[in-house]
């Protein structure tokens, strides 16, 4: 490292990172690693620096065994160190840098236990107390009908959220076209990729969200309303207006006041309010219960999603009349919910009850 400080100063380059890039013709952020690796060798992993010399060590080895070295806590006793540093040269011989990263970050579980395992506690004890300091939530929405949303969380409330979604992306059997989840776009037989199946069942979860136990504003409970006049609702034509200033059609609005707590409110011609529906809407847990007894599944003609990944849906709309009762009632997966308010359809109902959906003509 002397002698390279010498030539630097000798050619003029303003470090050796820039007398490499120049004269090895590398990438400046390819220089600058090779000598942080060549000062880490040259002044602290003699034994590692030993084993890279003779070949023994690859450079990319190396790089990963030096910072993993680097990375020890600061109170880590010496003989700990070099145990650390003799073990993970010896993994060099059978480990690419790969899994040799995955040993170097638990080297001190594997040379010193008792260390490690306080090391690692003070260190998960730091990371949880910064987390909350870091959260944020961020929407963008893109006019095409969808919105981006980036969240950084806690770990811990991050796999809470992963194992909720799970629950909504596995059932217990369904068959190739159909996503518990509400892949409300995919036609049958059509492969749904992970990540749309966990944005699906992100919407799904919210849509189950019971308002009724979140914090409430201004004495209410927390919950949508939508709003559109009369003809739009009896026709299911045009588009909705939500309380948060969202636009949505009137298709999607009547699924809505199936299954999610939203309050519908109906205007007449001169935007007077002509129904706020407040009344038993959504079916409760008895009702429910009978329902997925009876049904079992999804009553779409050949779908066999569980009852448990079903939504209960109205047969006869609710602001059309509907009871929330069993007779007007049948389940139907989400992605089935959404063909049964999408006005593209059309369904019939079989003799076994069940519903056949066809294309609009």
């Amino acid at each position: 490292m002397a002698v390279a400080d010498e030539v630097t100063e000798e050619k003029g380059d303003r470090d050796v990172a820039a007398w490499c890039q120049r004269e090895l013709l590398v990438d400046r952020g390819a220089a600058r690693r090779d000598m942080t690796l060549a000062g880490a060798l040259e002044r602290r992993w003699t034994v590692l620096a030993q084993a890279h010399r003779v070949g023994d060590v690859s450079t990319a080895q190396a790089d990963v065994v030096a910072r993993a070295l680097d990375d020890l806590p600061d109170d880590t006793p010496s003989d700990i160190r070099a145990e650390a540093e003799r073990v993970l040269v010896g993994y060099a011989a059978t480990f690419a840098p790969k899994e040799l990263r995955r040993l170097g970050s638990r080297i001190l579980d594997i040379v010193a236990p008792g260390v490690g395992e306080e090391q690692e506690r003070k260190k998960l004890e730091g990371e949880e107390r910064k987390a909350p300091k870091t959260t944020s939530l961020t929407t963008r929405s893109h006019g095409d009908g969808s919105t981006t949303i980036r969240i950084r969380v806690p770990d811990a409330t991050a796999d809470r959220l992963l194992t909720y979604l799970h629950a909504w992306t596995n059932p217990r059997k369904h068959d190739a076209g159909q996503d518990p989840a509400g892949t409300a776009g995919a036609d049958a037989g059509t492969k749904v990729s992970y990540p749309t199946r966990l944005g699906h069942a992100f919407c799904t979860l919210l849509e189950h969200l019971d308002p009724n136990k979140l914090p409430r504003h201004g004495g209410t409970a927390t919950s949508v309303v939508v709003t559109m006049d009369y003809d739009t609702m009896m026709s299911g034509l045009g588009v909705a207006t939500t309380n948060t200033g969202g636009r949505i059609s009137a298709s999607e609005a009547r699924r809505l006041m199936c299954t999610s707590h939203v309050i519908p409110a109906v205007l007449g011609g001169k935007s007077e309010v002509l129904d706020l529906g407040r009344g038993q809407r959504l079916y409760k847990k008895g009702p429910r219960r009978a329902m997925d007894l009876r049904d079992k599944h999804c009553r779409a003609e050949g779908c066999d999603i569980p009852a448990a990944w079903c939504e209960a849906h109205h047969l006869i709309p609710w602001l059309k009349g509907g009871k929330t009762d069993l007779a007007d009632g049948i389940l139907l997966c989400s992605h089935h919910h959404h063909r049964a308010h999408d006005d593209r359809y059309l369904h019939d109902r079989l003799p076994n009850g069940d519903l056949r959906f066809h294309h609009r003509r």
